[in-house]
């Protein structure tokens, strides 16, 4: 009896310690070399508001989350440690730029490709697509060929934002994760940005609806502002939220990430065919 019991602490030990381990590890990048947005900025060496949202929603969801703004590491042994990468980044990373953190090196901006393309997840919020811009192309222009490899990748590129404003999102699939719960469309105050490059291969999730919105950026026909692709055997996801600290601590954008690192990470299979040119046909023009 005395075995049977002992055997069964040990059990209990072991299965306890089993559940201890995170479910997935993943990168937050934050380096600005260019912008740097109040929510993720390091003040008097404290946690960002977005580091503090992720740490409590790795604590509940079991993942570990690793905060860094130091492009130095990247290397393929660094990236290999982790299920998915979250960018919110500015600028060319390749350059110490404003924040002054340690930029990437070539060989790392190239790990990264690699990383991607051989079946690593990776997630750009906001201003992700305000990173490694395309050059060689005048600002209005729209083209989905002759985009940079970093926005090729993601997705599509940033071309400017009005004020912050009240808009209406339309949810294309409520089918995939994180977006089960949100219903046909949603309203919040966000800095919507406007985007261009938009691949043509994208599977769109929602289309911001432009038709009242105040500012230049917005005289356009309705477009995308948060998708699902592949590049290579990776899974790559965007979203153009997560400007301001409400929306950082709203369900709806929490939900969203939870249900972006599910399928960037492999928990979850979603069909995510081309849908771009179906949901959003006039989005490729930019009316200036």
């Amino acid at each position: 009896m005395k075995l049977i019991t002992f055997c069964s602490l040990i059990s209990l030990c072991c299965l306890a310690f089993a559940q201890a381990e995170p479910k997935h590890r993943l990168l937050f990048f934050s380096k600005s070399s260019g912008f740097e947005h109040p929510v993720i900025s390091w003040k008097k060496g404290k946690p960002s508001h977005a580091e503090k949202v992720l740490t409590v929603m790795g604590k509940k969801q079991n993942w570990e989350f690793v905060f860094s703004k130091d492009g130095s590491n990247f290397s393929k042994e660094y990236l290999a440690g982790f299920d998915s990468l979250i960018f919110y980044t500015t600028g060319d990373l390749t350059i110490a730029g404003k924040d002054k953190q340690p930029p990437m090196s070539k060989d790392g901006e190239q790990a990264l490709f690699d990383y991607i393309r051989d079946g690593g997840g990776f997630i750009g919020l906001h201003c992700a697509t305000d990173t490694f811009k395309t050059k060689g192309v005048g600002k209005y222009a729209n083209d989905h060929e002759k985009c940079g490899d970093f926005t090729c990748m993601v997705g599509g590129e940033f071309l400017g934002h009005g004020k912050q404003q009240k808009a209406t999102s339309r949810v294309i699939n409520p089918k995939f994760p994180g977006f089960e719960k949100i219903g046909k469309s949603f309203t919040i105050t966000e800095e919507w940005y406007a985007l261009k490059h938009l691949q043509l291969d994208m599977h769109v999730l929602t289309v911001l609806e432009t038709k009242g919105m105040q500012g230049k950026d917005y005289i356009r026909p309705d477009y995308p502002v948060s998708w699902a692709r592949n590049e290579g055997k990776g899974r790559v996801y965007y979203n153009a939220m997560g400007h301001r600290e409400d929306v950082w601590s709203s369900e709806l954008f929490q939900n969203m990430i939870i249900g972006a690192v599910h399928w960037t990470s492999g928990d979850v299979d979603v069909e995510i065919p081309a849908n771009l040119k179906e949901v959003a046909p006039k989005s490729m023009i930019n009316q200036h």
